[in-house]
């Protein structure tokens, strides 16, 4: 009896190491990947951090040094700050802290929700506070229903010396082995 709980044992131990091993290749590093991403209720960092954690990228979340309230993104009042800012192509909402080191990155995911049929001016700001040339942005974003619209072509023309690739819109509840698949195909 003692043998056969110790082979049980045994057997437990080497699967759980083979789980272990395997799980660390999946999650293996990008050192020159970061996800950088904005998020006002959740959503978009739900998906960030899944994308960050399967293709083993930095993380960093662009946070508003003023932080939007539930009065500020309401869209059906005009004169609501995301309404404001939005209207306003030029408008820059200031960051609340930075990149430690954005020359080590040669990708770039960049996430956010969809206002108005594009990116929030919040990542005009990101886009314009970094120098991006040579390095690829991939943006990615989430909504219930709209696309990601012209937001690809709206960030390379603020970072004009990077390659910026169209991006794609997600679901909250994305897969996270889609996620990975996805950004595989991004990053060739």
């Amino acid at each position: 009896m003692k043998k056969l709980l110790y082979i049980v044992i045994l057997v437990l131990v080497v699967f759980a190491a083979v789980f272990l091993v395997r799980r660390g290749e999946s999650n293996a590093t990008n050192n020159d990947v970061l996800v950088a991403y904005f998020s006002a209720t959740g959503n978009t960092k739900s998906v960030a951090e899944k994308l960050s954690n399967v293709i083993g990228a930095d993380l960093f979340e662009i946070i508003p040094e003023q932080v939007y309230t539930a009065d500020d993104l309401n869209w059906h009042n005009d004169k609501s700050r995301s309404s404001v800012e939005m209207a306003d192509k030029n408008s820059r909402p200031k960051i609340a802290s930075n990149v430690k080191d954005m020359s080590k990155y040669k990708v770039v995911f960049v996430g956010f929700p969809i206002w108005w049929g594009r990116e929030p001016s919040i990542i005009d700001t990101f886009l314009t506070s970094y120098d991006f040339n040579g390095k690829t942005i991939i943006p990615f974003a989430t909504s219930g229903s709209s696309s990601i619209g012209d937001s690809g072509k709206n960030l390379q023309a603020l970072a004009p010396n990077a390659k910026v690739l169209p991006g794609k819109r997600f679901a909250t509840d994305v897969y996270a082995e889609d996620l990975k698949s996805w950004a595989e195909t991004q990053m060739q």
